[in-house]
């Protein structure tokens, strides 16, 4: 049986960062976009994020380590049998009566519902003259398809603006997918019946949201941050301005005797969050020309400025 751990190479003490960690570097190594010709790859890019998904769900790790559920987040058998039905430990026949249930002459309980779902109807199991019974009606359920795991590139701006995104799955089909409020990178959503085929049911497939970065834009919580280059007139007179945001260009109002680092607010302009959306803070970068003589010869005769600009640092 495989070890998630083993599998992404971490520490059964690991935390959720250094198993986050782990995944990263080996979700990298082997997407199947970087691996066309190597299904093995493939294979196991699948292996290793399905191990990431448990190892991160507080709950299913928990449970995993406690061993009820196996590296595929299925229910283990009770009891200690394992999936061919054979034994594994958890109860013994004797006159000491059934482990875990008590002994010292107590009536054994009834295990016929528990051993038709492992052994299946006939006879049943039987140890020496005696048994647990026959002719058991009901089987276990079937199990479903196992999941399938992806990875979705979503630029920066339609992860803040929350646009669908087209999905394609094994086999070449396609499906749009909503981005929930709160996505980040590393959000996982899942969806249901899109995995593999099984007796009983197909599994799902999960998808990992990775955001693309922006050549300007950067994301503070909810808020997307823009430095923004004005002209030194732009500075002085104020005026409207053009400025980008995640959903299209705007026009924006500089208020005049602006200066570099004066910070600008957008309501409404960033990521979705849970409880409401971000802003774009805009912060304002003066640009001043290197070789402009006109400019040059203003400043040398020019006497105003407000005095000293580093006063207030003590200097």
């Amino acid at each position: 049986m495989a070890d998630l751990y083993a599998t992404l190479g971490v520490a059964r003490s690991a935390d959720e960062a250094a198993i986050k960690k782990a995944y990263r570097k080996l979700a990298k190594e082997l997407h199947p976009d970087r691996n066309k010709d190597n299904p093995k790859a493939t294979e196991r890019f699948a292996k290793v994020t399905q191990a990431y998904d448990i190892l991160t769900d507080k709950d299913k790790r928990a449970q995993y380590d406690r061993g009820e559920i196996d590296d595929e987040g299925n229910p283990r058998a009770p009891f200690g049998f394992s999936r061919g039905g054979q034994p594994g430990g958890g109860f013994r026949s004797g006159s000491g009566g059934f482990e875990g249930f008590g002994g010292g002459g107590a009536e054994a309980p009834d295990l016929s519902d528990l051993f038709e779902g492992l052994f299946g109807g006939g006879g049943g199991a039987r140890r020496g003259g005696g048994g647990f019974g026959g002719g058991f009606g009901r089987s276990a359920p079937p199990q479903k398809g196992a999941d399938v795991a992806y990875r979705l590139s979503v630029p920066f701006e339609d992860a803040a603006a929350l646009k669908e995104q087209r999905v394609t799955l094994s086999g070449g089909r396609t499906l749009d997918v909503k981005l929930p409020k709160g996505v980040e990178d590393g959000t996982r959503i899942r969806l249901s019946g899109q995995g593999q085929a099984g007796p009983g049911g197909n599994g799902d497939a999960i998808v990992t949201i990775a955001v693309t970065p922006h050549r300007f834009f950067t994301r503070d919580g909810n808020d997307v941050r823009l430095n923004l280059p004005i002209s030194l007139a732009e500075a002085v007179q104020g005026g409207k301005v053009k400025i980008p945001t995640v959903e299209g260009a705007v026009m924006m109002a500089i208020p005049k005797g602006s200066t570099s680092g004066k910070v600008l607010r957008l309501k409404g302009r960033g990521f979705h969050g849970k409880s409401g959306r971000g802003d774009q803070l805009v912060t304002l970068m003066v640009d001043v020309p290197t070789d402009d003589a006109d400019l040059a010869a203003f400043v040398e005769g020019w006497k105003g400025g407000g005095g000293n600009p580093r006063a207030g640092l003590g200097v």
